[in-house]
């Protein structure tokens, strides 16, 4: 686990706590837990396009605490990484209690995944699952509240809903009561993957509860983040794939700017990014401005030094330090 120096607390103590933002009444704009790409560097690029709030990938907390190779690997920080939530796959109230305790000086909370469908997940106990074990996810939450002393600390749940909605909204009334903070709900069912968001459900759901809950799936603008925020009544829209194609949307851009790009550029080298990541954020980012030739080629890149040649070339930017 990777800090600039970051002093004890610090985060929690600066502004912009994601629980007051949640209770303000203006529309939270959330980056989701996604995997392998919601790391430090793309947080840090979202931020500057008026993301409010970002979540780190899932990470297995048994992994988690289990090693310090885990722990550097998957959790990167620095100061100017705020607010920040961290993302646990869990099955065990003492292993994500554990974790949570670890990750506390350096974030705003941890959010509990109940929603990833991928089998794996399911298979481990993971995910999707334990929308099915509100008894779990209520042993987990409570555990973390009693090891973790800083009342400020927040304990957060993503879910899916079911396909009879009367169990979504006793699950998430349960999360209330045993103290979670906010929840996510992602309008599809464990089975569905590119139907339609039931965004209907998710106000149904909102409505139900009293503490916040954020709106999640298929939101791809600015516009759209504002509308589901207005139907479904939430406190904040979560964007995933939105984010990756554009990551300045919540800024209002309809397309990634050219601006957007370079900042990614300074901000992945800067961070010393791998260059399979750096290379495929862009592959997302210029998917909209660029022909099926140019994907081709720019694709087919193999390293910084000719992704920046390229960029130099076709757009005219120089990236020289």
């Amino acid at each position: 686990m990777k800090s600039d120096c970051m002093q004890t607390t610090t985060c929690q103590e600066r502004k912009n706590d994601p629980i007051e933002m949640l209770h303000s009444g203006q529309l939270v704009k959330v980056c989701a837990p996604m995997v392998r790409y919601s790391k430090l560097a793309f947080r840090t690029l979202v931020r500057k396009y008026s993301c409010d709030l970002c979540y780190t990938p899932m990470i297995v907390a048994a992994d988690f605490i289990r090693s310090i190779k885990a722990r550097d690997s998957e959790f990167t920080t620095n100061q100017g990484d705020c607010p920040l939530i961290v993302q646990f796959a869990a099955n065990d109230a003492r292993i994500l209690s554990d974790a949570a305790r670890i990750v506390c000086p350096y974030a705003n909370g941890i959010d509990i995944n109940c929603g990833c469908p991928q089998r794996w997940a399911l298979a481990e106990g993971y995910g999707a699952c334990l929308i099915n074990n509100p008894e779990l996810v209520r042993d987990m939450v409570k555990q973390v509240r009693n090891q973790v002393e800083n009342p400020r600390f927040s304990v957060s749940i993503k879910i899916r809903i079911h396909d009879d909605l009367t169990r979504t909204v006793d699950l998430c009334r349960k999360a209330e009561a045993t103290g979670v903070s906010w929840i996510t709900v992602h309008g599809r069912t464990v089975e569905e993957r590119h139907q339609p968001v039931h965004y209907e459900a998710i106000k149904i759901i909102k409505e139900n509860m009293s503490i916040p809950v954020i709106a999640n799936g298929d939101i791809r603008s600015l516009k759209e983040a504002e509308n589901v925020w207005h139907i479904t009544g939430t406190d904040g829209v979560m964007v995933a794939r939105g984010l990756l194609a554009n990551p300045a949307i919540f800024a209002g851009y309809e397309e990634t700017p050219l601006k957007c790009i370079w900042d990614w550029v300074d901000i992945a080298l800067e961070l010393g990014t791998p260059y399979m990541c750096f290379h495929q954020h862009l592959m997302y980012m210029m998917e909209k401005i660029t022909s099926r030739q140019e994907k081709r080629i720019f694709n087919a890149l193999s390293s910084t030094s000719a992704v920046l040649d390229y960029l130099t070339d076709h757009y005219g930017i120089d990236w020289t330090p």
